[in-house]
């Protein structure tokens, strides 16, 4: 008996049979290869040879060897002026919506509906927000993509959005200004974000690759500031921050951060995996050279003539509109 359970128990492993088993091995390593090779990492993921991090990503994404990526440290001194940023236009963003939150393996994706859009702010169009995603670090490390001045914030807040009527961005990346991303830089307060845990709360749910859930009633205004405080921002061209590295990005850094507290970024870094099962920290890629591009700002000064003259002509809007029905 007990030879006859050995035996059965061999020949159910897949590499008992010389032929049969040898190939079933050989299918199962090739498969676990091409899984490898089809992702790509970041620094602490630990990868193999087969699996590149950031600083060899070109070789699986020839894109992100490229010029004029991003992110890049923005150096204030440097940057220049532009009189003709006007503040940019959100549509949809007060809305209440439903958004689906996923685990990508690399970092976690919030969709957003096309009813929420982009226009102004010296954009050649309207823009259709596709999703929008957080960089972190870890362990009390900062983890932005961008820098200022060479400091790296706790956190960055990525919206992207592609142009209309593009529906993708391999379709947008071919069009000079294609994809429009909206970036936030989150300093750490003593008060909480008001809005962040219900963020934290859903990236609990989503803790393993490919794992979903629904954020019900959300509000993306609710965790940016008003309108009326983002009109101060740098802006530059450049590309998106992870393979495949698509160019003809317009970046909107704004000025102005956004709040968290030690505990909501202790928070939302244990919450999810990366698909190689380890913890996701320090979810940023490097910053990249310039390669000769200009930093622009906003004028502060122009940008307030601008609002006040539009309150002037909305003001006699009204006025007219009231003298007519009198």
């Amino acid at each position: 008996m007990a030879a006859g359970w050995k035996s059965r128990r061999n020949s159910s492993h897949p590499c008992a049979a010389p032929v049969m088993g040898f190939s079933l091995c050989l299918i199962t390593l090739h498969l676990l290869l091409s899984q490898c090779t089809a992702q790509w990492c970041y620094q602490r993921q630990f990868c193999d040879d087969s699996c590149k991090d950031p600083s060899r990503w070109e070789t699986e994404f020839p894109r992100c060897g490229g010029l004029h990526q991003s992110p890049i440290n923005i150096v204030t001194r440097n940057v220049h002026v532009n009189d003709n940023l006007p503040p940019l236009v959100f549509i949809g963003y007060t809305d209440i919506i439903n958004i689906t939150v996923e685990n990508k393996g690399h970092s976690a994706h919030f969709a957003l509906p096309p009813s929420v859009r982009l226009t102004g702010g010296a954009l050649p169009g309207y823009y259709r927000a596709a999703q929008f995603h957080f960089h972190w670090g870890g362990n009390g490390r900062p983890g932005s993509e961008h820098t200022i001045d060479g400091e790296r914030f706790p956190m960055e807040l990525h919206i992207v959005h592609i142009k209309e009527p593009y529906n993708s961005l391999a379709e947008a990346q071919h069009d000079m200004a294609g994809i429009a991303l909206l970036a936030f830089l989150f300093e750490e307060t003593t008060d909480d974000h008001p809005h962040l845990d219900t963020v934290i709360a859903a990236l609990g749910l989503v803790q393993n690759n490919g794992s979903t859930t629904v954020i019900p009633n959300f509000h993306l205004s609710d965790i940016i500031p008003p309108a009326s405080d983002l009109h101060h921002y740098y802006r530059y061209v450049g590309s998106m921050t992870t393979p495949g590295c698509e160019h003809a990005v317009a970046w909107t850094v704004f000025h102005r951060t956004l709040p968290i507290s030690s505990r909501q970024l202790d928070a939302i870094v244990k919450q999810c995996r990366f698909w190689t099962g380890l913890p996701m920290t320090d979810i940023y890629r490097p910053t990249q050279p310039l390669d000769g591009r200009i930093v622009y700002r906003t004028n502060s000064g122009t940008v307030q003539r601008r609002v006040l003259h539009m309150c002037i002509r909305i003001f006699l809007a009204v006025l007219f509109t009231l003298a007519l029905t009198h």
